[in-house]
């Protein structure tokens, strides 16, 4: 059975990319364009990996994140942390609040594709 992800973005150029660059990999994808949405998509599918947006309307990705740390049955999910902005501040501030890993936007491709197998135990 392949692994699932959920990609939470509002910008669909980055949704469509980061959707068949995590399919390479062998997950299924679902897309969700907020976090109110994200949120929505988690409780119903049940994904293994969350790629968030920090910067989203309505819910932002920190939200998300916080939210997701504090349901117990989510507790095994991965989460990843997608940041235009670069500052050492916002990446900690992610990292504080349970995720998994950070990626400064613009980020390589390879390293994006490494760090989700890594984080599903290779089995993606």
């Amino acid at each position: 059975m392949s692994k699932r992800a959920l990609i939470v973005d509002e910008e669909p150029n980055i949704s469509i990319f980061l959707e068949s660059l995590i399919r390479r990999a062998a997950c299924e994808v679902l897309t969700a364009r907020d976090g109110e949405e994200g949120l929505a998509a988690l409780a119903e599918w049940r994904p293994d990996l969350v790629l968030l947006d920090v910067m989203m309307p309505r819910k932002s990705g920190f939200d998300v994140c916080q939210a997701i740390r504090a349901d117990a049955s989510l507790a095994g999910l991965r989460v990843v942390m997608l940041t235009a902005k670069g500052r050492d501040s916002d990446v900690a501030k992610g990292l504080a609040l349970g995720a998994d890993a950070s990626l400064t936007k613009p980020f390589p491709t390879q390293e994006l594709v490494q760090r989700v197998r890594e984080l599903l135990g290779d089995a993606a």
